[in-house]
């Protein structure tokens, strides 16, 4: 089983780590032709560009232009480490053991704008690149463009070498999008996680996000390598619904919280 991931806007680079085995991004060459693209941006252009503020316009301005190979321990961080956010909330990797990194290694997958895909333990510079940016770039009109088959073909090349039956979708609709499920050697499975709120299950974003970082969490903990075993997934009170499941879409849900 293998299982793919967002990325996370904010990102933490001052927390130590102690987990020294790390790798380098398989599409490094290719991150290296967008940021040449651009560093041509101004911090105004960069903010219009992602429709965010002119401090952080100018921020990733100038990550862009300090960006710089070859990653080492001392100027990049392992991926898994390197973003927080709600999904990485639910993972709680800073808590993993050398063994859950290991399996974790092997099992998942964090999709990237720049980066294209990441393994866990990759090293990467800080960024900030959505994979919906519609940036203009020398091989296509925007990102999905420019990463176009080898995202796919990564994944296919790490499910065969698990002899993996599924992916499961835990990324987010904008970056899944990136992944070309026709052209994958596997059904891919999409768990759904819906909150009870007055009286009806619906999925809300925040909770929705951490419960994908509990799953991660849960079957990276658990050694799971085939995707049946995360029906048993009962973290933070969520819990497998059969009747309102498909073959490829799994439902859990959660009763109202006090």
């Amino acid at each position: 089983m293998l299982m793919v991931i967002s990325p996370a806007k904010t990102l933490d680079y001052e927390t130590p780590w102690q987990y020294s085995a790390t790798t380098e991004p398989d599409f490094l060459a290719d991150s290296k032709a967008l940021i040449e693209q651009l560093r041509k941006l101004s911090p105004q252009d960069i903010s219009s560009l992602m429709s965010i503020s002119d401090k952080l316009g100018t921020l990733n301005f100038d990550r862009f232009q300090q960006w710089q190979t070859p990653f080492t321990q001392t100027n990049a961080r392992p991926a898994l480490l390197a973003f927080k956010g709600d999904v990485y909330t639910g993972l709680g990797a800073e808590n993993f053991a050398k063994a859950d990194f290991q399996f974790a290694q092997k099992h998942l997958r964090i999709l990237s704008g720049l980066y294209g895909l990441l393994r866990p333990m990759d090293l990467m510079q800080a960024y900030r690149l959505e994979m919906g940016t519609k940036f203009s770039n020398d091989r296509a009109k925007d990102l999905y463009g420019f990463w176009g088959q080898k995202i796919t073909d990564a994944l296919n090349t790490q499910l065969k070498k698990l002899r993996s039956d599924s992916l499961v979708n835990l990324a987010s609709n904008e970056y899944f999008k990136a992944v070309k499920p026709k052209s994958l050697a596997v059904p891919v499975i999409t768990p759904v996680f819906k909150d009870c709120k007055n009286g009806q299950y619906k999925i809300i974003s925040f909770y929705a996000k951490k419960a994908r970082g509990l799953m991660a969490a849960y079957a990276i903990k658990e050694r799971i390598t085939a995707a049946e075993k995360l029906k048993a997934f009962d973290c933070d009170g969520y819990y497998y619904v059969a009747e309102q499941s498909s073959a490829t879409e799994w439902v859990f849900l959660r009763d109202e919280q006090a």
